[in-house]
């Protein structure tokens, strides 16, 4: 059976620390924080974080997901419908770009509020200067 191998970005030993990576990441000493410096996909991985105490040692593993950022999100009317004096629209918000991307809806006086892509507003003719506005994010 082949041995399993850990690779090390980082050690911190005796108030001294080894980076094995220089420049690809920042170590934070005032809370021991690791920073990954232009984080691409393939960062994303199981890490983990070990203290040893004289015979123990313990150990965190923390899961770190690299999601590709969002696009600019457009939003595009699906269907508009017009009928005693007030106003239907079907809109759907969309980015081109993003992993994992999720909308929310806002506005003036929350009639534009809302979660998910897709927003139906039922507004009077009078209305006609309402703004909804789209947020994606990851």
């Amino acid at each position: 059976e082949q041995p399993q191998k850990k690779k090390f970005l980082l050690k911190f030993s005796g108030g001294n620390f080894t980076e094995f990576e220089p420049g690809r990441m920042r170590f934070h000493r005032q809370d021991f924080s690791l920073e990954i410096l232009n984080t691409s996909r393939g960062d994303g991985q199981l890490y983990e974080y070990s203290v040893s105490k004289g015979p123990e040692e313990e150990v965190w593993q923390v899961q770190l997901e690299v999601f590709e950022p969002v696009a600019h999100p457009s939003i595009r009317v699906l269907h508009r419908e017009l009928s005693n004096g007030s106003c239907s629209l079907a809109l759907r918000c969309s980015s081109e770009r993003g992993d994992e991307v999720s909308y929310s809806w806002s506005g003036p006086g929350g009639i534009c509020s809302g979660n998910g892509s897709f927003l139906n507003l039922s507004l009077s003719l009078r209305s006609a200067g309402l703004a909804c506005v789209c947020t994606a994010r990851n």
